[in-house]
């Protein structure tokens, strides 16, 4: 009877413990001062403009995390009335844990570039060729530095962090390509 009190006692500890980690995770926050979520991305941030990344600043990293990555892709290419493939525009990691923001046109001291679908490293705005896509721009905490992944594409990187993932924080913007 005291050993199922004890396994009870751990397994209600256990879920406490998660509930606080998941409390925090849900914490986690992105945001950017050049567009809302869900909001118009300015073209000075896209190949309309001078194609800069965007200002992101974020708050609330869980407790533990080593590391940070971003992930910046477009579900709706190359068109969102039909949709067929996710086009990668920013591929970024080990971003020091303590960095709290990226400045316009910015990467953070210490983070590497992965490749994106221009196959070139670094950012690339949107360039939407027909319609209004959404830009997902995903900020994980990770509970390690990630080895050097030599210029990795966004299904390299996710292989890396598998396991690792301590919260995500997301952000949308849309934009329209100007005629």
């Amino acid at each position: 009877m005291i050993r199922c009190a004890r396994v009870l006692a751990l397994a209600v500890l256990a879920a406490g413990a998660a509930s606080i980690q998941q409390a925090r995770a849900a914490s986690f926050a992105l945001a950017s001062s050049a567009f809302a979520d869900g909001g118009a991305i300015p073209s000075r941030y896209t190949c309309d403009g001078r194609d800069l990344s965007p200002p992101l600043a974020w708050s609330g990293v869980p407790e533990g995390a080593r590391s940070l990555a971003l992930v910046v892709d477009d579900p709706d290419a190359p068109d969102p009335a039909a949709p067929q493939t996710t086009w990668v525009h920013w591929v970024l990691y080990d971003i020091p844990a303590a960095t709290t923001a990226l400045a316009e046109g910015a990467q953070a001291a210490g983070a590497q570039d992965g490749m994106n679908d221009w196959k070139r490293a670094g950012y690339g705005g949107p360039c939407p060729p027909v319609g209004r896509h959404r830009y997902f721009f995903k900020l994980y905490a990770l509970d390690r530095a990630l080895p050097d992944l030599h210029r990795p594409t966004k299904a390299q990187l996710e292989a890396a962090m598998q396991g690792h993932v301590l919260g995500e924080a997301r952000l949308i913007g849309t934009y329209r390509k100007q005629r």
